[in-house]
């Protein structure tokens, strides 16, 4: 009996799936007047964390700036960094929507009068003992 040939069979292909990211943010405001206007740290799917993460003013509005050293040649290169398109996409998201919402936040705190700054407003005398 004759033996039968044998075909090599490749193994089927694989799409990769990426598990959905969920990034937890904390925001840190910056004092002073430079173009840095936070610090972040990042949490990912609980597993991962970044720190040094920055909110930056730029002439086309705010970006996030990963955490980066500086090169002997003057150049800044990142430490980490999201490595797809859509991943930066979602960390940059993340992290300026995080912001936006602490400057909300900061403008309804500190716009939030006491009823004794209410009456002193409006020239009606305060009542001691409330």
């Amino acid at each position: 009996m004759p033996k039968a040939k044998s075909q090599a069979v490749s193994p089927p292909v694989r799409e990769k799936q990426h598990r959905p990211l969920n990034y937890e943010v904390k925001i840190y405001p910056s004092q002073g007047d430079g173009a840095q206007r936070a610090s972040a740290s990042v949490n990912i799917n609980g597993s991962f964390a970044v720190r040094g993460i920055k909110v930056m003013e730029g002439t086309k509005g705010l970006f996030v700036s990963m955490p980066s050293y500086r090169t002997g040649n003057g150049e800044y290169k990142d430490i980490c960094f999201p490595c797809t398109t859509e991943a930066r996409k979602q960390l940059d998201h993340a992290v300026l929507e995080a912001y936006q919402q602490t400057q909300v936040q900061g403008q309804s705190i500190t716009n939030r009068e006491t009823p004794v700054q209410q009456q002193e407003q409006s020239g009606q005398p305060a009542m001691a003992g409330m």
